[in-house]
């Protein structure tokens, strides 16, 4: 499909939405829906940026429904701002029984908190890396032995399908550029070994494959639960045709308290991965949005292979009769990325702000800051890899409004 027949069909998509007729459901069971969002954005490290910037975020099409028992769940995102569009998820879904449910397709990844650690429209720090809200191809099964116990247990063959590519970063295609079309962070082609204050970029034809997932969640009452996950599976090289060994293990807790809500969260994780040269990386390259964690001419942008990473989030709900208006959410999100490496700098993310609901609208208000946070910095490849020395607080006024329909 030519690009200017998706924003015409994007645009036909819009103007349904708003009346909402667009939601149907048909014989078979199936309901379709989907979603237009916009951002306004003012940015202090974007010297360019004279006036604040409003830009069309996202339009995706859902689709939902059963048919012989059988479910399904489809979810298709197309973003303009970045030329680029992908599936978001896509999978089939069976109950065997009241206690079992299985999921198979491209379906999320079941690791600490879900659906989303944090409250604000940014994510928390885990998803830049792939560890919040990610999505691979496989199956997945929910256990349920009694109401107070969820076990999921998953294997995923590879990462999500990506999308097309359409952002050139040059001739050289060895160091990321490809894999990155699509919505959540996976390792992808490119690599660079760190020693010190040097770095070495290498070639390192990456690739997620082979992951094993366990997640156990125990409700302590109605309004709290606590959680362990673990996660294991292989970084594949095709060139020397070796897996390395890739772990990740998360512990959670999650509570309603009044009005608050409370998410904390503790990770950490290992991206063993090896040059095409059979060299140990210090940094491996994620991409996602069309994007990957580009640091320069040399491709020496990343990830940190090694992390810990502490999550905290605090909402307080205020229920109003404003119009259409019926709740405001104030919240803060924090993340602190320790990375392994002692010549690397940490990653810092503090996003304070607070979600208006009024019908099928929903308002993100957004005061982002970062240090080495690859979003909310001009030094966008490096902040999750060996990152910039005593960095400062990068800021980020964000509203996006979006309307579900």
């Amino acid at each position: 499909m030519k690009k200017v027949n998706i924003y015409v069909l994007a645009l036909i998509t819009a103007m349904f939405g708003l009346k909402g007729s667009l939601i149907a459901q048909d014989d078979d069971g199936f309901t379709f829906g989907g979603a237009v969002r916009y951002n306004i954005i003012s940015e202090s490290y974007n010297e360019t940026q004279t006036n604040p910037e409003f830009t069309w975020d996202t339009w995706r099409l859902n689709v939902d429904g059963s048919m012989a028992d059988v479910d399904l769940s489809f979810e298709y995102r197309f973003y303009p701002t970045f030329g680029t569009h992908f599936i978001h998820h896509g999978f089939l879904g069976y109950e065997f029984s009241d206690n079992v449910y299985m999921e198979l397709g491209v379906t999320q990844v079941p690791f600490g908190i879900t659906t989303y650690a944090s409250h604000s429209w940014w994510f928390q720090g885990p998803y830049y890396v792939g560890l919040e809200d990610d999505y691979d191809m496989g199956i997945n099964f929910d256990i349920t032995p009694n109401d107070n116990m969820k076990l999921s247990l998953s294997y995923f063959r590879q990462a999500e399908p990506e999308g097309p590519r359409v952002r050139d970063y040059g001739p050289a295609v060895t160091f990321g550029q490809t894999g990155s079309s699509r919505y959540s962070y996976d390792i992808i082609p490119g690599g660079a070994v760190v020693s010190g204050d040097s770095t070495i970029s290498k070639n390192a034809a990456l690739r997620e494959l082979n992951q094993f997932n366990a997640r156990l969640a125990y409700n302590i009452t109605d309004d709290w639960e606590i959680g362990a996950s673990a996660q294991v599976g292989g970084i594949y090289n095709s060139v020397i045709d070796e897996a390395e060994t890739s772990t990740a293990f998360a512990g959670h807790v999650v509570g309603n308290f009044g009005n608050f809500n409370l998410k904390a969260e503790y990770i950490n994780y290992a991206y063993n991965a090896k040059a095409d040269d059979s060299t140990d990386l210090d940094v491996v390259q994620m991409g996602a949005y069309g994007d990957p964690y580009y640091g320069g001419d040399d491709y020496s942008g990343g990830v940190a292979s090694e992390s810990s990473i502490y999550v905290m989030g605090l909402a307080y709900n205020v229920p109003v009769e404003w119009g259409p208006i019926s709740n405001i959410q104030f919240y803060v999100d924090y993340t602190l990325i320790d990375k392994a490496e002692e010549s690397f700098h940490d990653t810092e993310h503090l996003v304070p702000g607070m979600l208006i609901t009024a019908g099928g609208i929903y308002t993100y208000v957004d005061y982002a800051m970062g240090k080495n946070q690859p979003w909310l910095t001009s030094d966008f490849g490096k902040g999750l890899g060996s990152g910039v020395k005593d960095p400062e607080w990068q800021k980020r006024f964000n509203i996006n409004i979006g309307y579900y329909f």
